[in-house]
């Protein structure tokens, strides 16, 4: 097939970053104009150009990239995210100057291979693009000024991050002898069933420990307080959103493989159901913020296997909803934290206290995502949750629904518990100066806008995902 260029704009603008930022970090840290006071700029140019390519569709590479509604729209919220979270470390204080230009060019680096992963629809194509995403997370969550715990944060990361990949690897050598193919568009063709290949249920269920990894579903959850706590509020920002993108676009190509009833897709449900439960529970008994964002990461991986298992093009298309809405839940939040804690401490709860007075703006920006998590009206969270409901119900797995629902009611405990330190207490002397400039205040009011107008106006959203989720089943 002849190569068109036109296909893949998004990433070849992506890569001409990295290029860029490369170039940058071969410097001696002297330049007249540092990463972070060029690349907002350009990061942002970079959603206009995923916007401007929403629309093309073809394969590339024999058959092995596919540029579908699906990746567009996954690319779309990975280039929106990537600009967020520059603008975000663009003022990080725990970030020493000279290592500048190479923390930003592994980061544009991850988000190139999430872009990449959104397209990839062979498995071996899958495994390089996740490794890809991954490496650059490697190097830059022990950045925080020689910082012990970031340090450790660091080691975790690469050593669950390498027990992921192995058994992705594993699994994949399993799916090919039994199946003799690893592009999914033939996988979708063969049984999946325990009495018919149980070779293969094994080896896919195994490849998609990978995938469960980034998105810290359980048992693969693990790393996932421990990095949120160790790195910076700026990294963990990163951390806790886009790699999660990368990892339910590739569970929703996979999730088309199967139908409700089947034994991995029954996995999918208990898995979700175990998550679900324990992220929240766990979250209970937390006091650091980011610990607490991090074991709700491993809740709302559950409620995504919600859409997975539903078999219906209806449900991929909620759980790609619900992806975006969960970035951005979590990238609002991490701007407060990282105003909130201008000094790059990590937050405890008591650190929000009196916030209201000290900060309206990030208070009531800090409400919004609480909301939002919570899943209440008339956040985007409710429509996400609402969307899943609604495609699962019915499909076999009603008991994952109920789960679901009461989850939610345990989740309202901790998540709201953030907003009452931040409105009911009264700010302790030693309590953390915020960042009130425009900057700040700014950006929090438009993440706040997001996630409420996409509350309220969720249809042209949805139909996007709908659209490609129909793509994948009819």
């Amino acid at each position: 097939m002849e190569f068109n260029p036109i296909l893949i704009v998004p990433e070849l603008y992506q890569l001409m970053l990295v290029l860029a930022l490369f170039c940058q970090s071969l410097g001696d840290g002297q330049e007249p104009a540092p990463a972070e006071r060029w690349l907002p700029f350009f990061a942002g140019f970079g959603v206009f150009v995923s916007i401007a390519s929403f629309g093309a569709q073809g394969m590339l590479f024999a058959d092995a990239y596919k540029v579908d509604a699906l990746s567009q729209f996954f690319k779309l919220a990975i280039a929106g995210g990537f600009y967020v979270t520059v603008l975000n470390a663009s003022r990080q204080p725990s970030l020493m100057e000279r290592k500048r230009p190479d923390y930003f060019m592994f980061l544009a680096l991850s988000a190139w291979g999430l872009m990449l992963l959104s397209s990839a629809v062979e498995l071996i194509t899958i495994y390089l693009a996740l490794e890809i995403s991954s490496y650059s997370l490697y190097a830059v969550i022990p950045l925080r000024n020689n910082d012990r715990g970031a340090a450790e944060a660091g080691i975790k990361y690469i050593l669950f991050g390498a027990v992921a990949t192995a058994m992705a690897l594993y699994g994949f050598s399993y799916i090919l002898a039994s199946q003799h193919t690893s592009y999914i568009a033939q996988l979708a063709k063969m049984n999946w069933t325990w009495d018919g290949a149980p070779m293969a249920v094994v080896g896919l269920s195994m490849f998609m420990g990978g995938m469960f990894f980034k998105l810290a579903l359980f048992p693969f959850h693990f790393w996932c307080p421990d990095v949120y706590e160790g790195a910076s509020n700026e990294t963990a920002g990163f951390a806790a959103t886009l790699p999660k993108l990368g990892a339910v676009v590739v569970l929703i190509r996979l999730a088309a493989l199967l139908k409700p009833g089947l034994e991995i897709t029954t996995l999918l449900a208990v898995l979700g159901a175990l998550s679900m439960t324990y992220g929240n529970l766990c979250a209970l008994a937390q006091k650091d913020v980011k610990r607490i964002l991090g074991f709700s990461s491993v809740a709302h991986a559950g409620y995504i296997m919600l859409g997975l298992v539903s078999g219906t093009a209806m449900g991929l298309s909620a759980a790609a909803f619900y992806a975006l809405a969960y970035v951005a839940m979590n990238l609002l939040c991490f701007w407060v934290v990282s105003r909130v804690a201008s000094d790059g401490r990590n937050l405890q709860l008591d650190d929000l206290n009196g916030l209201y007075k000290r900060s309206p703006a990030l208070a009531f920006a800090l409400g919004v995502g609480a909301f939002a998590l919570v899943g209440l009206p008339p956040t985007m969270g409710f429509m996400g949750k609402f969307f899943l409901i609604a495609s699962a119900w019915d499909h076999g797995y009603n008991w994952l629904v109920i789960t679901l629902v009461l989850n939610s009611a345990i989740a309202i405990f901790y998540y709201l518990s953030l907003v009452r330190h931040a409105y009911t207490h009264e700010a302790a002397e030693d309590a953390p100066v915020p960042d009130n400039s425009s900057f700040s205040v700014c950006g929090a009011g438009i993440l706040a806008a997001v996630v409420l107008v996409l509350g309220l106006v969720p249809s042209k959203v949805f139909e996007f995902a709908v659209v490609a989720g129909k793509q994948l089943l009819p």
